[in-house]
């Protein structure tokens, strides 16, 4: 799932990198909204609210929403830049350890958080997550080769509905559209299952659910850095 890059991968591998990460991204997005009312997925809306801030007069919380978008772009960076290193180097299991770093930066966040809940700093746990967001959404799309992007759920609508369209084509576009509307389907409903189950978890555990998430993470990355170092 971590290891297989581009055309080596197939459509199943995809659908199961689709599903899990898109549920733990679901999830972060929506804890982000119900502590700070911020979405750290949704770069199209915070961008949308910077602008009506800055023209209102709000300029600090028009700067507020502008370091979201910044942040996510920096960790879109980052993890492109370890990746492009890692496969200079050929390190295979380069994707793997940089979902391993989401991880880690979440199960920091939250131990943190848990630890210190009399200090409210939800500026800082929203531009975190949005970093996080940009860090595996640019892990997702550049070891499918933007087959599969975790965090962008209007993408992910536009080519649901592309491909809809295309079922009533002829049978050749019909048969290549529905593998891709299955996989933008289960992006978009795992998506959807993660906020759901983020906002009851956050009710229940508070701040340890970024430990959970953490820990699912390094469940996923950490076998499929060692096989491929096996390999």
């Amino acid at each position: 799932m971590l290891i297989r890059v581009g055309d080596e991968r197939t459509a199943s591998i995809d659908l199961v990198l689709a599903g899990l990460l898109s549920s733990i991204a679901g999830a972060l997005n929506a804890v982000g909204f119900l502590i700070a009312g911020s979405f750290t997925a949704n770069m199209t809306g915070n961008i949308s609210a910077f602008a009506d801030h800055l023209e209102h007069g709000a300029f600090l919380v028009a700067l507020s929403f502008a370091g979201l978008v910044v942040a996510f772009i920096l960790g879109a960076a980052i993890a492109a830049l370890a990746i492009r290193v890692g496969e200079r180097k050929q390190v295979r299991s380069v994707y793997a350890l940089a979902i391993a770093g989401e991880a880690i930066i979440l199960l920091l966040l939250g131990a943190a958080l848990a630890f210190s809940p009399d200090h409210p700093q939800e500026t800082y746990l929203v531009i975190v997550l949005s970093f996080v967001m940009g860090l595996q959404n640019a892990v997702t799309t550049m070891i499918s080769q933007a087959r599969v992007r975790t965090t962008h759920v209007s993408v992910a609508m536009t080519d649901i509905g592309i491909e809809l369209a295309a079922l009533l084509a002829d049978h050749d576009v019909r048969q290549a559209a529905r593998p891709k509307l299955r996989l933008h389907s289960l992006t978009l409903t795992c998506f959807a299952f993660g906020g759901i189950c983020g906002a009851l978890l956050h009710g229940l555990v508070g701040y340890w659910l970024f430990v959970l998430a953490a820990a699912l993470l390094l469940l996923i990355s950490l076998p499929e850095a060692h096989r491929a170092h096996r390999l």
